[in-house]
């Protein structure tokens, strides 16, 4: 059923939902979670079938991108369930790209099944191809596990994006090995500001924070960057190393906020719809989920959503009390 477009009071179309099907992880990256986490009981996730309907009413209202996040989305039971079933909007038309964003530790068993319902491309997090580093910042990670995921990924013709926190002093040093690992590799590669997500400690965050000028001013000394105009519908904003061939990608919420272009939402595992990362108003989509089989209070509730979307979001390092700072964890929204 085909609704009229969803655009906000700043006359942005909304054609970009990130969902996250889980707060769990099998992870604990330290920027991320705390080491014991308390995770939502069962009954307050929305279900496949409820994330399912949730989608598909975005997509009737325009959604051409969906992207499933966590947590980590394929620890989630039964998640190639959902997947199965949502990819019927990519045979469709209905929407252009369904994509992920995983730890990678899964992929090694999922991603022949995730390339052959439609997936083109995905997003790997990983910031340190050191084996201890690694098992340090995921304190439950193994590197190895993520590595043979990604050549999985990769044999099943799957597009990867490696994403890396910048973390002052723990992968400084790691700038070129990472940019050489993934030329070698055939990956591209973004670098992420850390955001003040979740009760993690204001002294660990101001202490790790490494602006992406910096990163960028390393990276101009050993290459020629050229400025790319072009956007896959997120925040990042690329340059190509001319040497490489290669195209970086920086986000960075904290040093050049990029509201303007804003397209997209966020829907939580319980069904809280953020219309911005940086911001706590959100909408409750689960009560008129489980209200009934009609969508038509659902869709209403997406729109009076839309409508209250801000035109930006103030993350603020610069005075030392983390300004904006959010409450809940990253997990819990989804990266």
């Amino acid at each position: 059923m085909e609704h009229a477009p969803l655009i906000d009071p700043f006359a942005r179309p909304i054609d970009y939902l990130r969902v996250s099907v889980t707060d769990r992880c099998d992870f604990r990256c330290t920027y991320c979670m705390a080491e014991h986490m308390q995770f939502l009981p069962k009954k307050e996730l929305l279900t496949l079938e409820e994330l399912d309907r949730l989608c598909s009413a975005f997509i009737s209202l325009g959604v051409k991108k969906l992207r499933i996040t966590g947590g980590e989305p394929l620890v989630r039971r039964d998640i190639m369930t959902f997947f199965r079933s949502i990819a019927r909007h990519l045979d469709s038309g209905a929407l252009r790209e369904l994509t992920l964003t995983t730890n990678g530790s899964q992929l090694a068993r999922f991603a022949d099944e995730l390339a052959d319902l439609g997936m083109k491309r995905i997003n790997v997090s990983l910031d340190t191809l050191v084996p201890e580093k690694f098992a340090e910042i995921t304190r439950w990670g193994r590197l190895d596990q993520v590595l043979k995921g990604l050549e999985a990924a990769k044999r099943a013709g799957l597009k990867v994006k490696i994403n890396t926190v910048a973390l002052k002093g723990f992968n400084e040093d790691e700038l070129f090995p990472l940019i050489d690992w993934c030329a070698a590799e055939g990956h591209d590669l973004t670098f992420i500001e850390v955001m003040p997500m979740g009760e993690m400690g204001e002294e660990l965050r101001l202490d790790q924070y490494w602006p992406l000028s910096d990163v960028r001013k390393a990276m101009a000394e050993r290459f020629t960057l050229t400025e790319l105009d072009e956007s896959t519908g997120g925040p990042a904003r690329y340059v190509r190393l001319e040497e490489t061939g290669q195209k970086i990608g920086f986000i960075t919420p904290l040093t050049h906020n990029f509201c303007e272009s804003c397209n997209r939402v966020r829907v939580t595992c319980t069904g809280e719809l953020f219309m911005c990362l940086g911001q706590e108003d959100n909408a409750d989509l689960r009560a008129p989920l489980r209200a009934g089989t009609d969508d038509a209070p659902l869709i209403e509730a997406i729109r009076a959503a839309i409508a209250r979307k801000p035109k930006g979001h103030d993350f603020d390092y610069s005075r030392q009390k983390v300004a904006g700072q959010m409450s809940r964890h990253m997990s819990h929204t989804g990266g």
